[in-house]
């Protein structure tokens, strides 16, 4: 896990060590340049980039990947291609361009992927953003989030196409995981799925569990 650029957003890199295989999820700016450094260090071939959505913070330092690691495969729901096509043009100006692509691939709801002999579920879970998806290492316990839950909080939802029907009918869906999985969210820090139930409003207010959940919503 590394974090940082402007919005201090969250990056991990997830290996498997015997096929020296591993994936970088997100690439906030000015923030992937030290776990590229570690795969290097552990001879770890990164194989792609898996995008959980494509706001500007998680998608900025895609090209410092696939230059380092030209057979990273950049991945991301189709719904969300939109923002790595124009990167420059969301709702936020930016002190720096980042260059558009195009992805390598689609990520679809229920599909399997795999990073060596380790298996993601994708899931599906718009609302923050239309192309918002979630990998579910089932066998690790183990939910990589991007912006749906946030550690106490949950991805803002009155940014142009966000939808906050869409964002409490995605939490639903992913908490019917068992509790004890592991959340690594793209924003604050890591924690399971049963503190959030427990402690986090937004997801209470979702789960028919208060009345309703402060205003303001973080990222």
């Amino acid at each position: 896990m590394n974090t940082g650029g402007i919005a201090t957003t969250n990056c991990f890199l997830v290996a498997d060590e015997n096929a020296r295989q591993a994936v970088l999820f997100d690439a906030p700016n000015d923030t992937a340049a030290p776990l590229l450094e570690e795969a290097r260090k552990r001879r770890w071939d990164v194989i792609g980039l898996w995008l959980t959505h494509g706001h500007f913070d998680h998608l900025a330092d895609h090209a410092v990947v696939t230059s380092g690691f030209p057979g990273a495969k950049v991945l991301i729901h189709r719904l969300d291609e939109p923002k790595l096509l124009r990167p420059n043009s969301g709702t936020f100006p930016l002190p720096f361009t980042i260059p558009p692509r195009r992805p390598d691939g689609y990520l679809e709801d229920g599909q399997t992927l795999s990073i060596g002999s380790l298996k993601a579920t994708v899931i599906h879970t718009p609302g923050h953003a239309p192309g918002h998806v979630m990998f579910h290492f089932p066998e690790q316990q183990m939910l990589i989030g991007g912006d749906l839950i946030i550690g106490g909080a949950v991805g803002r939802s009155d940014l142009p196409d966000s939808d906050p029907a869409a964002l409490y009918a995605s939490i639903r869906r992913v908490m019917q995981l068992p509790p004890e999985t592991r959340l690594l969210p793209g924003h604050g820090q890591p924690g399971t799925l049963g503190e959030e139930l427990e402690t986090n409003p937004y997801v209470r207010a979702a789960m028919g569990m208060a009345a309703g959940a402060p205003d303001e919503l973080q990222y």
